[in-house]
């Protein structure tokens, strides 16, 4: 029997699911599956990883800022979409954490007004518990993912991502790749440079208003994974839009010892690295969209901000 226990905040940007951590074999076939198209190969390379400036969050563990290195590998464009999730569940009749569990976390804002009460998460009232809600469903049971399917796939947690990527011959980015490929040789907060509008033009989507109120006629929610422009090396919203899965373990003090050669992250931990930012950030909640900005949740959590992109060596 599965078991829930108190749900918790885990930082500011994405409630952990307490769930039962008990092991369920997985219902997903290896193999089959093939890599996206869209897979951007990178010659690797040396870079400054992290960040000590005032856009930092020390407790996250963003510094020291240390050089590393990286071998070359390939990663994807874009993000999972509902589309590529999709043809992998319906291949291999895989149910992730949020469809077996019967629920997910969704933002209260993007609920419809009819939705029945509904638990809040202690700390962050604007994260409901919603039955029902799983990536092909999310905003709850009456929802669907039709006229959404080149936007990313969300409520997955860590486990779902994992699974895909063994049905697709892929794998989930190290936390160093995923930088290196979302700096595109920036050493900026974001990878076109030191300002989040310049010009006042919006280059990503995250939250408008003061959180966690929207301004009137302002998108919340998902955009397609190809909106916005690229990065220098054709990635598409790196910051924003949905958090991404890494395969690294989390530990906030990873940095100060890390390896300066292709570092993997801590051996163990209790959460899993996410990277990115969602379209939930706002300077008046969190400034987390950055591309040093970093997170850990356990990994049967799932969300709706919370996705995940595919790397290949």
């Amino acid at each position: 029997m599965e078991h829930r226990s108190e749900n918790q905040t885990a930082g500011c940007c994405a409630p952990t699911a307490r769930r039962s951590t008990e092991t369920i074999a997985p219902t997903a076939r290896e193999g089959g599956g093939r890599p996206p198209g869209s897979l951007a190969p990178l010659p690797g390379g040396t870079f400054l990883m992290g960040d000590e400036s005032p856009w930092a969050y020390p407790g996250d563990g963003e510094g020291p800022c240390h050089e590393v290195t990286v071998d070359s590998f390939a990663i994807d464009k874009y993000a999972v979409t509902n589309a590529g999730f999709a043809a992998f569940a319906d291949a291999t009749g895989y149910r992730t954490d949020a469809e077996r569990y019967g629920w997910s976390f969704v933002f209260a804002g993007l609920l419809p007004k009819d939705t029945p009460p509904t638990r809040s998460v202690v700390g962050a009232p604007w994260w409901r518990q919603v039955e029902g809600a799983d990536w092909r469903h999310p905003f709850g049971p009456d929802s669907g993912v039709d006229d959404i399917l080149d936007h990313p796939v969300v409520h997955v947690s860590w486990d779902d991502a994992q699974a895909f990527c063994a049905w697709s011959g892929t794998r989930l980015p190290t936390e160093a790749e995923w930088e290196y490929a979302a700096r595109a040789g920036s050493t900026d907060p974001f990878p076109w440079g030191p300002d989040l509008d310049p010009g006042g033009e919006h280059r990503m989507n995250v939250f408008h208003g003061r959180f966690p109120r929207t301004e009137p006629g302002a998108h919340l929610g998902t955009m397609p994974v190809d909106a916005f422009a690229a990065n220098d090396f054709g990635l598409h919203n790196v910051t924003g839009n949905v958090w991404e899965w890494c395969a690294d373990w989390f530990s906030p003090g990873y940095y100060r010892h890390s390896p300066s050669r292709n570092p993997a992250g801590p051996t163990r931990g209790a959460g899993r690295v996410m990277r990115g930012g969602s379209y939930l950030c706002h300077l008046s909640y969190c400034r987390r969209y950055r591309v040093s900005a970093r997170q850990g949740s356990e990994p049967v959590s799932s969300t709706g901000n919370l996705g995940f992109r595919v790397a290949k060596d």
